[in-house]
């Protein structure tokens, strides 16, 4: 009688499993397979060794179901998605393909304080609302006449919320009232509106007065005549001569003014004082970008312009799917502050937002965020081996142990890859570590390749215009 002896398993199994399983997984399936054929059941009886051999397949197919789910499992996710342990179990990151493919996923969902990550929404919100070629107005105006080089009363300045209003814009501001006549101003400077001189809120006009005067801005100044020698800007102007008494103040910029008041004359006349010099802020295009390259926090009073950091949330809610809506919050347009939270995948989605918005006005993502090792400021030093590796925006509040980068990669098999990795609860070090390697493993693994990009030569204050 032929004895029974078990067809191997590895020749119905082989064919259809071979691409799910690793070559480490489809030795260990052989092996499998080879012990039950090596087993020693000479020695049972015909019947006995034929169920012992059937034990030892079953044993085999067991193990390979096992196997073969795990196969499976591997099959459904992205091969790059084991990249997540380099940030850490407990850290947040998200990657996404150019038509939308999740690459790597890990707490994608859960929102966490993105610190400066959250310029990009406002950076979206600002361009969006305003338009790229919008341009902040200051207007510098006399509240009585000028007579012989001297106005008698104020030098009231209309702030338009210019975000980019610094020295330097101060100084080219000072060429044009020396051109108008002006040498000597009777009190001092007088603010309606809302003034932002050097990054922060000026509501007295103090700091901008001490520009003005001479009192401050010598850096500037020095970088204003380097420039000059090589013949880009007119040259230098005198200080003003400022009165002594009183000091810099705030005119209330309602129209409703008691007339019984000993400055409501003034006050009349400021709102209707001829301009003596109009400032133009660069583009925002070319603000949003600059302020993006050194994560400047005046981006939260920036957002003012808009109607503040709510409608910058509003605005940022209304530009990702609605799963993702509620991981976006916004109690600052910078990010400082203990309130924004913000989810890897919504980041990952706003920074398409942004790119989105960008495209419509014809312009790309560098634009208005940095490009690592090209562009000066935080993205300035990092992958600087690999010269715009990256354009995107980092991130890091070491009050609230956050710290984040996100940006995209630019790639031939996946496209524009967007990624972003939000950690918390680690020390800047070593989160900043923890990204650099991951965004480095990823560009390994998609073969990334630089951006083509040239950085402006000219110093946006430069294209502030002063009339």
């Amino acid at each position: 009688m032929r004895s029974w002896r078990p067809v191997s398993p590895w020749r119905w199994i082989e064919p259809w499993c071979s691409p799910l399983l690793s070559q480490r997984y489809r030795w260990t399936i052989r092996a499998q397979v080879a012990h039950v054929r090596s087993s020693n059941v000479d020695g049972l009886p015909p019947i006995r060794a034929q169920y012992a051999d059937m034990r030892s397949v079953l044993r085999c197919a067991s193990a390979l179901a096992l196997l073969l789910g795990l196969g499976a499992s591997a099959a459904a996710e992205s091969p790059l998605q084991q990249l997540a342990a380099v940030v850490g179990a407990d850290q947040g990151v998200y990657a996404v393909a150019g038509d939308g493919t999740v690459l790597v996923a890990q707490a994608e969902s859960r929102a966490v304080h993105p610190a400066s990550v959250t310029k990009v929404a406002t950076s979206l919100a600002l361009l969006a609302r305003l338009g790229p070629s919008y341009r902040f107005t200051t207007t510098f105006r006399g509240d009585r006449p000028l007579r012989d080089g001297r106005l008698a009363g104020e030098l009231v300045v209309d702030g338009g919320g210019d975000p980019f209003l610094v020295d330097e814009s101060a100084l080219l501001v000072l060429r044009r009232l020396h051109a108008q006549g002006l040498r000597t101003v009777a009190r001092h400077v007088a603010v309606r509106g809302s003034l932002l001189f050097d990054w922060q809120p000026d509501p007295t006009g103090r700091r901008l007065e001490d520009v003005l005067a001479g009192r401050a801005g010598n850096a500037a100044r020095a970088t204003l005549a380097r420039i000059e020698s090589a013949g880009s800007i007119a040259g230098d102007a005198p200080p003003l001569r400022f009165g002594v008494a009183g000091g810099s103040r705030v005119v209330d910029p309602s129209p409703r003014e008691d007339a019984s008041r000993p400055d409501a004359s003034m006050r009349g006349a400021a709102s209707t004082g001829a301009a003596l010099a109009t400032v133009r802020s660069p583009i925002l295009l070319h603000v949003v970008k600059a302020l993006n390259c050194f994560s400047n926090n005046v981006f939260h009073f920036a957002a003012d312009a808009i109607g503040g950091p709510r409608d910058v949330e509003d605005l940022a809610r209304g530009r990702v799917p609605a799963a993702m809506r509620d991981e976006i919050v916004i109690g600052n347009g910078a990010g400082a502050g203990p309130m924004n939270r913000m989810s890897p995948r919504a980041a990952v989605a706003l920074l398409q937002a942004l790119a989105d918005e960008l495209t419509r006005a014809g312009q790309e993502l560098s634009a208005a965020l940095p490009v690592s090792g090209i562009d000066p400021g935080t993205l300035e030093a990092r992958f600087s081996d690999e010269p715009a590796l990256v354009i995107g925006k980092t991130s890091r509040s070491g009050s609230v142990g956050a710290s984040a980068l996100v940006g995209v990669l630019r790639t031939p098999r996946y496209g524009t890859v967007r990624f972003a990795v939000l950690n918390h609860d680690l020390p800047v070090p070593d989160a900043r570590a923890r990204q650099d390697a991951f965004v480095r493993a990823l560009a390994s693994a998609t073969a990334a390749q630089p951006w083509s990009y040239t950085t402006r030569a000219t110093p946006p204050y430069l294209a502030t215009v002063v009339e």
